[in-house]
């Protein structure tokens, strides 16, 4: 199954990522670029959003000018995926916020839910997952088979770094899907980390190494 993916080109964007790969980086310094790497990914990932005409009033005359006419719901796979939700509310104010929380089995290597509170009309939105680090695929497919279970028909997900296996593992369960990312890296290794990764988004966003 060809996944619907997009690799975001964009100077600005790769300059950001590659102050979050850098094992160097204070986590408050990866914490703003993360903010800005999620800023930029939003203005992408909205690029073809529907707008409504509408009329205005400028300070000179009456105009038309265009509206976003459809609901937007962000949800942030937690911990990690709250480090990008404010650069998508920068740019989406109005959009309301879900969350899912999913903790990583280090042994078997999947996803184990642990909360869950997300806004009423996901049917009626446009839902964006938010997780930097799309690595298995696991807790994305799990987090998105939830939000669909909610309602949710209009799902797009949005990474910082993917791996082969995880674009796959969504192509294959959620092919109705979009996939946003930075980069695509070479893959994961028997820990099922990416490589080469940035290391634990969670743990460097908050600090918490």
């Amino acid at each position: 199954m060809a996944p619907q993916l997009t690799v975001v080109q964009h100077a600005v964007l790769a300059d950001r990522l590659t102050v979050l790969r850098d094992r160097n980086t204070a986590f408050p310094d990866f914490r703003h670029a993360l903010f800005e790497c999620a800023a930029i990914l939003a203005v992408e990932a909205t690029r073809e959003l529907p707008v409504a005409d509408t009329e205005i009033e400028t300070p000179l005359e009456t105009t038309h000018g265009a509206r976003l006419s459809e609901q937007v719901v962000v949800v942030p796979v937690l911990r990690a995926g709250l480090g990008m939700v404010d650069g998508f509310l920068r740019l989406l104010p109005d959009a309301r916020v879900g969350h899912l929380g999913m903790a990583r089995d280090e042994t078997a290597h999947t996803p184990i839910d642990y909360y869950s509170r997300l806004p009423a009309g996901l049917g009626e939105a446009r839902v964006f997952l938010l997780d930097p680090m799309l690595a298995t695929g696991g807790s994305a497919v799990n987090a998105l088979q939830h939000l669909k279970g909610a309602g949710a028909q209009r799902l797009e997900l949005v990474c910082l770094v993917s791996s082969p296996e995880g674009i796959q593992a969504v192509a294959e369960n959620h092919p109705d899907v979009k996939i946003w990312t930075a980069a695509v890296d070479r893959g994961l290794d028997e820990n099922a980390y990416i490589r080469p990764g940035l290391g634990d988004a969670g743990d460097r966003v908050f600090g918490t190494l």
